[in-house]
């Protein structure tokens, strides 16, 4: 949308001026004419009925009155003062109350003129009145310039002081709009257009800020909603497209000795169908001599983990190396403790590399790895060290991969010498469908939906405080069955006094409750030091202590099969993934496991749905698609790095059809003209060139 009108500069579009364009500059970014354009309203307001007063009752909301105001009094002084005016139609009279503007008011205020009157009218003493209504003079009004919706807008406290308030905003775009005739140069193909019966981007543009009718609007919204979409999914997929000319990946073409062993030998369990798809997934896609970026998904305890080793022996089958990195040293120990369990009579070498690795044991890692005879290697960000080189790297797995940021992931990508290894990463977060087609759109997606056999669904019940003594008696009536419990307070921020102050209360009434030597507690927040973090984490898996009062720092990583009942303090200051992550810490073992939501008594409507929704469900991708509505797509886990949520009207959290339909067409687009040569696409590739123009593009690299 760049021509020299849309570039002029916001302080010559009347209204504006100087001063306020300064304003709507630091407040809001908006410089130019285009910048307010894409500024769009979050709601509108009906405004084509006009009410009679006699029809107001208890049920009416806000409202519109025409009428002339025949008589205006201030009564009381200092913070009782008050202005009333007495608003009559032909069907009855009503009090318009003000306490605030009043000297302003009362000097502007036409007395037997017709108004048009919007507010929320409110009993009080038996009698209606409105309190700071609106107030428009009936030839100034929407009504006289045959508007029916009004358009309401995001402001800030200083916009509102200078008359920029939703009303200000929606004035000024009126200016803009006014003038777009024939100036708005069209961006989308025109089979497109035509395919979808979209209106035009001219009309969607004016129709989003100033709606002719409803009809109109609801045109105008989806044209332009879609649009914004499109182009991402055109992006995303264009570099899909792009990746798979330009990067070749080894062929893995033999399923051998190491992964049938292991099948036939080692499998303890049968794979649910859902592993089975998956493995079927990644063995097409290593097979077809294409490079594999694939997201793996699935809730705690699906059984990520044999799948990914299950495809890194295929990767040693070829005569390759893998590794798998995870995010903190607890994790990247307990993967390796769980494969080399798995791995147990097979000849497949397999090492650990965290920073806390001796001197001697990292150089002899470093040796084998160089002349290839190590075949598996597991650690944290300390893979990423340029001192650690492969001999034949071909296959990476990513453990929780929101927590590496990019360019460390693109590091590890780089140690494939020639050719990148196949990448596969890994999450238990799950990841609403429309945020995975938008942050992962350029990969493929694998979903484990199903848990193995045998593991029993958690019981989650909330409890306020107030029901701390039955909670107490359930945690040892657990305790006598030989189960073992985590009890974890919030950590917003590791220095809130508030946080730690929970933290050691909760521990000290613990005590009290639980005291030695009949039970033992361990206690784990951030302030301790690793060492003793790391020996306190272990006198809980040795099943040395029964209790384990702990920050969320055992969000990620401890595995206590015994671990039955996790207690959550203060749940109402956690985020739903949170929650669900945290719950996922027990029902690792094969006895019922429990999970108790403490909360105050005082809920805000957004807790009380939290609270519900993990009560109901431990399905995580309809946590997550809750989560998404609560927060939107900015706060969840793992998308801030993105830069994809650059979003101007378009709401992930709500639009996901028109995503889905955005997606469809940009796939649909590329089959046909993969490199957007042809006549018909030239306006895509302008519409790309002015979206990528300020984003880095790290799109290529999982």
């Amino acid at each position: 949308m760049s021509n020299q009108f849309l570039d002029t500069s916001i302080e010559y579009l009347k209204g504006v001026g100087p001063a306020k364009a300064e304003l709507l500059k630091k407040e809001l970014g908006i410089f130019t004419f285009a910048q307010l354009l894409d500024y769009y309203p979050f709601r509108y307001i009906d405004k084509s009925k006009i009410y009679k007063i006699s029809e107001i009752n208890s049920d009416a909301a806000f409202i519109q009155l025409k009428g002339k105001i025949t008589q205006i009094q201030t009564i009381g002084d200092k913070r009782a003062k008050r202005m009333v005016a007495k608003f009559h139609d032909e069907t009855g009279e009503i009090d318009l109350v003000w306490f605030k503007g009043i000297k302003w008011l009362s000097s502007s205020i036409k007395p037997n003129v017709e108004y048009i009157v919007y507010g929320k009218p409110t009993l009080f003493k038996n009698t209606y009145n409105i309190t700071h209504p609106e107030l428009d003079l009936v030839s100034d009004s929407l009504l006289a310039n045959k508007i029916t919706l009004e358009s309401v807008y995001h402001t800030t406290e200083k916009l509102s002081a200078k008359g920029l308030n939703a009303k200000g905003i929606f004035k000024i775009q009126k200016n803009l709009t006014s003038q777009l005739r024939g100036k708005i140069i069209e961006t989308l193909p025109f089979e497109l257009i035509e395919k979808l019966n979209l209106i035009s981007k001219e009309a969607a543009i004016i129709n989003a800020h100033t709606p002719e009718n409803e009809v109109l609007l609801q045109k105008a919204l989806f044209r332009l909603k879609f649009e914004e979409l499109f182009y991402l999914q055109l992006n995303l997929l264009q570099q899909k497209v792009i990746k798979a000319e330009k990067i070749k990946g080894h062929v893995f073409g033999n399923v051998g000795d190491n992964f049938n062993t292991f099948y036939k030998n080692n499998l303890a369990f049968e794979l649910t169908d859902a592993q089975k798809r998956v493995i079927k997934e990644i063995r097409r896609d290593v097979g077809a001599g294409e490079h594999m970026n694939r997201l793996l998904q699935g809730d705690v305890g699906s059984g990520k983990t044999v799948v990914a080793l299950l495809t890194m022996l295929i990767a040693i089958d070829n005569g390759f190396q893998t590794c798998l990195m995870a995010p903190t040293e607890i994790l990247a120990s307990q993967h390796y403790e769980g494969l080399m369990e798995m791995l147990e009579g097979m000849n497949v070498t397999i090492e650990l590399l965290t920073g806390s690795v001796k001197t001697a044991k990292r150089r002899q890692i470093h040796e084998d790895l160089e002349n290839g005879t190590l075949k598996i290697l597991v650690g944290t960000h300390a893979l990423l060290e340029d001192k650690v080189k492969f001999d034949n790297l071909g296959y990476v797995v990513i453990d929780e991969q929101h927590r590496f940021g990019v360019q460390q992931r693109s590091k590890l990508w780089r140690k494939g010498r020639a050719i990148p290894p196949h990448v596969l990463v890994m999450t238990a977060t799950p990841i609403p469908r429309t945020l995975a087609m938008t942050f992962y759109g350029d990969l493929d997606i694998s979903v484990i939906d199903e848990l193995p056999p045998g593991r029993k669904p958690i019981t989650t019940t909330h409890r306020f405080d107030s029901a701390r003594m039955r909670v107490f008696g359930f945690m040892e009536e657990e305790i006598k069955k030989g189960r073992q419990i985590y009890v974890v307070y919030p950590l917003i921020n590791e220095s809130e006094k508030m946080d730690y102050k929970d933290l050691m209360d909760g521990f000290e009434s613990i005590s009290r409750r639980f005291p030695s030597p009949n039970y033992n507690i361990s206690i784990v927040h951030g302030k301790m030091k690793p060492a003793d973090k790391e020996y306190e984490m272990q006198r809980f898996v040795k099943g040395e202590t029964q209790i384990m009062v702990a920050t969320t720092v055992i969000e990620v990583g401890v595995n206590v099969p015994n671990a039955s009942v996790m207690i959550i303090e203060s749940a109402e200051r956690f985020g739903l993934s949170q929650l669900h992550q945290l719950r996922g810490r027990v029902g690792r073992g094969a006895e019922q496991s429990y999970c108790i939501l403490m909360t105050g008594n005082k809920l805000s409507s957004d807790s009380k749905l939290r609270m519900e929704t993990m009560v109901r469900t431990n399905d995580g991708f309809e946590i997550a698609e809750v989560d998404l509505k609560l927060r939107g797509p900015g706060d969840i886990q793992g998308t801030q790095q993105s830069g994809l949520l650059n979003l101007n009207i378009a709401d992930l959290a709500k639009d996901g059809q028109v995503l889905q339909m955005a997606r469809n067409e940009a796939i649909e687009v590329l089959k046909k003209d993969p490199k957007l040569q042809s006549e018909n696409n030239h306006r895509l590739v302008t519409g790309l060139d002015n979206m990528k123009r300020n984003k880095v593009n790290w799109s290529r690299i999982s």
